[in-house]
C-alpha cells in the first residue's frame, strides 16, 4: 500500500471491482486519502492469496469509512442502487468504474454468448456506470469527476484477444465521448490504461511480462523499459491523480500505465 498524497476526506468515491486487484487497491488508496469509499462488486471477498479481508473492512479498521454493496454492473438497476448507496453520504463525487472480465480465446473460436457477456461487463457496465454517477452529480449541481479503466488494449492489439480487445476500445470512447458532453456540467472524464500488471486476473501473462523485462519475448510480451511489471499500487496513484484538483484540466484523456510499454 503506497503513501496517501492527496486528500479527499470529503468525497465519497464508488469503485467497481473493489474487492481483488486494481480496484482494491484503488479503493485502499481512496480510503487512506480520507474518502467514503463505497465498493460495488459481486463479491465481498478477494479472491488473492495471502488476502482474506474485505476491501471495506479494511478501509475501516485503519479509521476509514467505506460500504460494500453486491454489484453486477452489467445491470444498469444494480449501479443506480450502488449511487443511491453513496446518497448517504451526501452523493458520488468520484465514480470509478473498474469491474471488467477478460476471455483469452482465438477469434473464430469465440461464442456469441461469451462476446455477449463480455460486452455486458466491460462495456454497458462502464456506460451505464458513468451515466448513473453522472445524472447524481447534475441533480445536486455539484461537480465531480469519473475515471475508467482501459487499457493498453485499447490501443494495441493482441493475439486471442479481439474481443477484450473491442471493450477497452470502446472503454476509450466512452470517456472521451462523456467528457465531451459533461464538460457542459463541469465533470471530467478520464481513464488509466494499464499494461502488464500483476494481478490475479493476469497471472500467466503479467509473470510473462516479467520475463519479458529481462529481454524474453512471449507472445505479445515485450521488453518492458521500466524493467519490470507493474503492480496495482501504480495504478491507484495514477487514478488519485486524475481524482484530483491536480487534475482540474485534464480530461477526456487516457494516462497509460505500463512502464515504457507503449512507448516501444
Amino acid at each position: 500500500m503506497g503513501t496517501a498524497s492527496f486528500d479527499f476526506g470529503d468525497e465519497t468515491v464508488i469503485v467497481t471491482g473493489g474487492s481483488a486487484g486494481i480496484g482494491r487497491a484503488i479503493a485502499l488508496r481512496f480510503g487512506e486519502a480520507g474518502a467514503t469509499v463505497v465498493n460495488a462488486d459481486i463479491q465481498e471477498n478477494p479472491k488473492m492469496e495471502g488476502e482474506d479481508t474485505p476491501t471495506h473492512e479494511v478501509i475501516r479498521e485503519d479509521g476509514g469509512t467505506a460500504e460494500y454493496v453486491e454489484t453486477d454492473v452489467s445491470d444498469p438497476a444494480q449501479l443506480e442502487s450502488v449511487v443511491e448507496a453513496a446518497r448517504e453520504f451526501g452523493g458520488v463525487d468520484v465514480m470509478v468504474n473498474n469491474a471488467a472480465q477478460q476471455h483469452s480465446e482465438a477469434f473464430l473460436d469465440v461464442e456469441q454468448a461469451d462476446f455477449d457477456e463480455l460486452m455486458a461487463t466491460n462495456v454497458r457496465g462502464y456506460y451505464f456506470g458513468t451515466q448513473a454517477a453522472a445524472r447524481d452529480m447534475v441533480d445536486r449541481d455539484d461537480p465531480g469527476c469519473i475515471v475508467n479503466t482501459a487499457s493498453i488494449s485499447s490501443e494495441v492489439a493482441q493475439y486471442d484477444q479481439v474481443q477484450y480487445d473491442a471493450t477497452k476500445g470502446a472503454i476509450k470512447m466512452v470517456t472521451r465521448g462523456t467528457a465531451l458532453e459533461l464538460s457542459d456540467h463541469d465533470i471530467r472524464v478520464n481513464a488509466i490504461a494499464p499494461g502488464q500488471i500483476a494481478t490475479e486476473f493476469t497471472e500467466g501473462w503479467s509473470k510473462q511480462a516479467q520475463d519479458a523485462a529481462g529481454d524474453e519475448e512471449g507472445g505479445f510480451i515485450k521488453p518492458i523499459p521500466l524493467g519490470r511489471a507493474g503492480h496495482p499500487e501504480d495504478c491507484a496513484g495514477a487514478t488519485l491523480f486524475l481524482a484530483s484538483e491536480d487534475a482540474a484540466y485534464v480530461t477526456g484523456e487516457l494516462v497509460y500505465v505500463d512502464g515504457g510499454w507503449t512507448a516501444i
